[in-house]
């Protein structure tokens, strides 16, 4: 009888551990689960950070256009400044030269008198 009964003890523990495994392997799938939508969720996000860098490359491609653009209208209007100041001193010079002439003409008139 010792070993009926040695029998029984040991169905009544693999009872218990294919219980145990059971809910094992029900906790594995829950996690499963969990981990299955996690990943999904990962992916979401990992798509969105991928197109919003995407869009910011767009953006920076074409700022970088704007600034190429902007740096040669800077450019170009340096060369017109640079053009007019130097109109703007013959301009000068040519005032001054004729207000000499006035002065000495007036000078001269007032001298005669």
């Amino acid at each position: 009888m010792a070993s009926l009964e040695d029998l029984e003890a040991r169905v009544t523990a693999l009872e218990e551990q294919v219980r145990q495994s059971r809910q094992d392997a029900t906790a594995a799938r829950v996690l499963a689960g969990a981990a299955d939508r996690d990943v999904s969720e990962f992916k979401q996000l990992l798509n969105a950070l991928i197109r919003t860098t995407g869009a910011l490359r767009e953006t920076q491609v074409e700022d970088h256009r704007d600034i190429a653009t902007l740096k040669t209208d800077v450019a170009g209007l340096k060369t017109e400044v640079g053009s007019l100041r130097a109109e703007m001193q013959s301009g000068f010079t040519k005032v001054n030269i004729g207000m000499e002439q006035i002065s000495r003409l007036l000078q001269q008139v007032v001298e005669k008198d």
